[in-house]
């Protein structure tokens, strides 16, 4: 009996330490996702990748890659598009980096966030947050969105910021 517990814990230490991160791959760039992101099929066919992300009080981040080909209506453009998504958005910022020969935008606010498609109607959301990277790669931007509670958003912000970081310096 205790054999078999012992080599249960075992298997399931040794299948957790083998278990290895999702690749979203879009537009050519090929993004490791961190760990404790999974994976879900995308829900619209805009939609290039999808992950959900928790924090410790279960709290779920939804994390979106899209890719529109090289007519993506441009960075400041989408920006603004995003934050029209708050009714009051808070702490805007924005934040332009280079990564190799990449140029990175992020942009970030919290608030309420008006959820729903574009278009149609929308649910307000108290206490949600955006972070974005927008990735002028060779073949058009690559937009990746994550929303959600903002403690959700705050507790994966570095996990995103590393792997663009990681995909665009290999």
């Amino acid at each position: 009996m205790k054999t078999t517990l012992l080599r249960t814990l075992l298997l399931t230490l040794a299948l957790a330490l083998t278990a290895s991160a999702e690749i979203a791959k879009v537009a050519g760039i090929s993004f490791e996702a961190p760990a404790s992101w999974k994976s879900s099929p995308p829900s619209s066919n805009m939609r290039k990748a999808q992950f959900s992300a928790t924090d410790s009080s279960g709290n779920m981040a939804e994390i979106v890659f899209f890719h529109f080909g090289l007519n993506s209506g441009g960075v400041q453009a989408n920006i603004d598009r995003w934050m029209k998504q708050f009714e009051d958005p808070q702490d805007q910022s924005t934040e332009s980096v280079k990564i190799g020969e990449t140029n990175v935008t992020y942009a970030q606010a919290h608030g309420t966030f008006l959820s729903g498609r574009p278009f149609g109607p929308k649910t307000p959301k108290p206490g949600y947050a955006l972070v974005a990277a927008i990735i002028e790669g060779k073949e058009g931007a690559v937009f990746i969105k994550m929303t959600g509670p903002k403690s959700a958003v705050d507790a994966h912000t570095d996990g995103l910021k590393k792997m663009v970081k990681d995909s665009l310096e290999k």
